[in-house]
């Protein structure tokens, strides 16, 4: 057989087995797809507390995710001058009414040191969501620094940009003693940004502002 006819070969075998369901020809395409699905996802937020009778603070974190793995890393959440590394499982049930939950791990060092399990919860039902966050500091220096943190947000988002809720923050990292600070919420999304303020304790002399911005991407 010569080369024109060998080539003509090929062409009407490709031609014959595309017909009968052969090999598709967009595989490598839907591959591509797949691998991208699977790739990491990140956020980084910043939340900067602003208290009318006490310290102002900035809190930094940095998430990264991929499928069910959960990395995160965090500044000044704990205790002011204070870092923590936390891995994490991700896992979600239902499609009406989800959870979505993280059950995590985390070291912490800077002023205090330790180790804290700690979780992220959210149940939502469209237009209201429930969002927890919190955590048990084990203080490696002394039993009596052991503390629970917590985070909580009751929200609901009449539009998809939009959103308004109470938050309670029960919180160790403005000194010694336990603080819970409830108050309003009122958030905004535009594309990949989330920009939210909290007023905690309003009406006190202890009121703090808080302006949360979160960068997905």
């Amino acid at each position: 057989m010569n080369l024109q006819g060998a080539i003509l070969a090929a062409t009407l075998a490709s031609m014959v087995s595309a017909s009968l369901g052969g090999t598709d020809t967009n595989l490598p395409l839907e591959v591509a797809e797949e691998t991208a699905e699977t790739e990491w996802e990140y956020s980084l937020s910043i939340s900067t507390y602003l208290a009318q009778n006490g310290r102002d603070y900035a809190n930094p974190n940095l998430v990264a995710d991929r499928r069910w793995l959960h990395l995160e890393a965090r500044y000044n959440y704990e205790a002011i001058k204070t870092g923590s590394f936390w891995l994490g499982y991700n896992f979600s049930v239902g499609k009406k009414l989800a959870l979505e939950a993280t059950p995590m791990i985390g070291g912490v060092f800077g002023d205090i040191t330790g180790i804290a399990p700690g979780y992220t919860i959210s149940i939502s039902y469209e237009p209201f969501e429930l969002f927890t966050q919190g955590e048990y500091f084990f203080d490696a220096a002394i039993h009596a620094g052991n503390f629970f943190y917590n985070w909580s947000e009751l929200s609901c988002a009449p539009a998809s940009w939009f959103r308004v809720g109470v938050v309670v923050d029960r919180t160790k990292a403005l000194g010694s003693k336990f603080d819970i600070r409830r108050g309003p919420l009122v958030g905004f999304k535009y594309k990949k940004v989330d920009l939210t303020t909290y007023w905690l304790s309003p009406g006190s002399r202890d009121a703090t502002f808080v302006f949360a911005t979160t960068v997905n991407f």
